[in-house]
């Protein structure tokens, strides 16, 4: 008998537990019950087994929020090929690493991709390109193909949790994008640490604003949802106005996002009008929550779960709970469930309570690696297997998290991360840039975004506006630095490195 002790069984269970329950409603109001949903996921995975997809197979999926999403997810599991979501966001050359780098064998898009899609395909060459919807009659799309296949179940494989069930693109500090391999023991293991801490229940009715290829709304917003036979409402992108009457009109009770968007919603027009009452679980990453969010939600009578996490945690490390909101306020929380932190000093000892030190994570959500990349992979772990996280941080009396800093620089922009070394590679073949650092700076919208501070050949002609032209087209528009300062010299150690905290200093207050 076969077993599917990962993700891929997931739709089998529930098809046999809730066959009538609402899973999804999407678009302007279509509902797909569970057993829909899995007899759409059966079809899809037969589709892709016809095109070849087998076991360890990569099938890449560049596309908004839609229940293609998560079918052709669920759809690969259960052939036990690897599902590679792609921002949405990314650059043609950035698509083509993602794409050459995991080997993808097929790659499902959205029509309004296709431009994208073109420039980026003849550099990677995936076997197969599907695209979502009907497509043409020379070109059937995923929803002709699936109506015309037959399910296949002969054609599941056998899954462990050890198994690799999806790879996530995470920026690196060295410029091209690591890929973070997660298995279905990490995706299953982080989906019950959410169900734990934030109490999901099969009633709740979740809200998923955040774009699905983000691990946080994968991991930690749909896989929890499914597990506990729960209701989503997938929204294609954000939109304020409309998120507020989305919570209103399905008696939303689970909302996760980014300060930014908590933000915009709060300073919507329709936000006193809006019932919220069915809301009860608000959840928020990226970055701290700021006090005048904090407040006009309270008004309302609402707080946050806040925390702390990464794609190589698929993503979730520690959680406040919304009672601790106040009480530790400026903390990221205790350490989920089945998950432990520990700060390390220099040397990489445990560091008394209250000192600062590198983060430590370990637990069965942590990732085993990087696909295709030993060395980083090492690198990544301590010699006792811990997490590196390379983020800086001390845990107090109580055993909550505090984060100081960054080893890496890393900036958060709306929720996006944004890695300067991959931007500053990028300025350093600018004709007329002699030296360029890229730092974050704080923004009332957006938490933080890039600036750009650079030196110039004499004579050169640089400025904002060509910098970002230049830029365009080569790096998701995100990371896009919002200004550029010119400066006669660039502060550096004696080894010759930026003194990127100087630069801080400087021009980041």
């Amino acid at each position: 008998m076969m077993h599917q002790h990962g993700i891929g069984g997931w739709m089998a269970k529930r098809r046999l537990k809730s066959p009538d329950k609402v899973a999804l409603v999407h678009g302007d109001g279509a509902r797909m019950t569970y057993g829909q949903f899995a007899d759409a996921t059966d079809r899809i995975s037969a589709v892709l087994r016809q095109r070849g997809v087998g076991k360890g197979d990569a099938v890449a999926y560049l596309g908004e929020n839609s229940p293609e999403f998560l079918q052709v997810m669920f759809g690969a599991a259960q052939l036990g090929a690897v599902f590679v979501p792609v921002n949405t966001r990314l650059a043609p050359p950035e698509i083509a690493h993602v794409l050459t780098d995991c080997g993808a064998r097929l790659l499902v898009h959205d029509p309004e991709f296709a431009t994208r899609v073109a420039a980026a395909v003849p550099a990677a060459q995936p076997p197969h390109v599907v695209v979502t919807g009907e497509g043409s009659a020379d070109r059937p799309g995923l929803a002709q193909l699936a109506r015309s296949t037959a399910a296949d179940p002969a054609g599941h494989a056998d899954t462990g949790h050890q198994d690799p069930a999806a790879i996530i693109y995470t920026s690196g500090t060295t410029g091209r994008a690591k890929g973070a391999v997660l298995t279905h023991g990490n995706l299953t293991w982080v989906a019950l640490n959410c169900v734990v801490d934030y109490d999901v229940v099969s009633t709740d009715v979740a809200l998923m604003i955040s774009p699905l290829f983000h691990v946080a709304s994968l991991g930690m917003g749909a896989l929890p949802v499914i597990l506990k036979g729960a209701t989503m409402v997938l929204e294609k992108g954000f939109e304020p106005g409309r998120a507020l009457a989305q919570i209103e009109r399905h008696g939303v009770t689970m909302l996760s996002g980014v300060p930014t968007t908590y933000q915009l919603m709060a300073d919507h027009p329709d936000w006193a009008s809006t019932d919220l009452s069915t809301l009860a679980k608000l959840t928020c990453g990226g970055s701290a929550v700021p006090p005048r969010i904090l407040n006009a939600y309270e008004a309302r009578g609402l707080s946050f779960s806040q925390g702390y996490g990464m794609t190589e945690a698929s993503p979730g490390a520690t959680s406040l709970p919304p009672t601790m909101t106040r009480t530790k306020q400026g903390s990221v929380g205790l350490p989920h469930f089945f998950t432990d932190v520990r700060i390390t000093d220099v040397n990489g000892e445990p560091a008394p309570t209250g000192s600062i030190g590198e983060i430590e994570i370990a637990g069965p959500n942590v990732f085993p690696g990087y696909h295709g990349l030993a060395e980083a992979t090492a690198d990544a772990f301590t010699p006792d297997g811990w997490f590196r996280s390379g983020d800086l941080g001390y845990l107090d009396e109580d055993g909550y998290l505090h984060i100081s800093g960054r080893l890496k620089d890393m900036i958060i922009s709306g929720g996006e991360n944004i890695y300067p070394p991959e931007i500053e590679q990028l300025l350093g073949e600018l004709d007329g840039v002699t030296g360029a650092a890229v730092i974050g700076v704080p923004d009332e919208r957006w938490g933080e975004v890039p600036w750009a501070i650079v030196t110039v050949r004499p004579g050169a002609s640089v400025d904002v506006d060509t910098v970002r032209a230049y830029l365009d087209g080569k790096l998701a528009r995100y990371k896009l630095p919002k200004n550029v300062v010119i400066v006669d010299d660039l502060p550096r150690t004696a080894s010759g490195k930026v003194r990127k905290a100087d630069l801080r200093a400087r021009f980041g207050a």
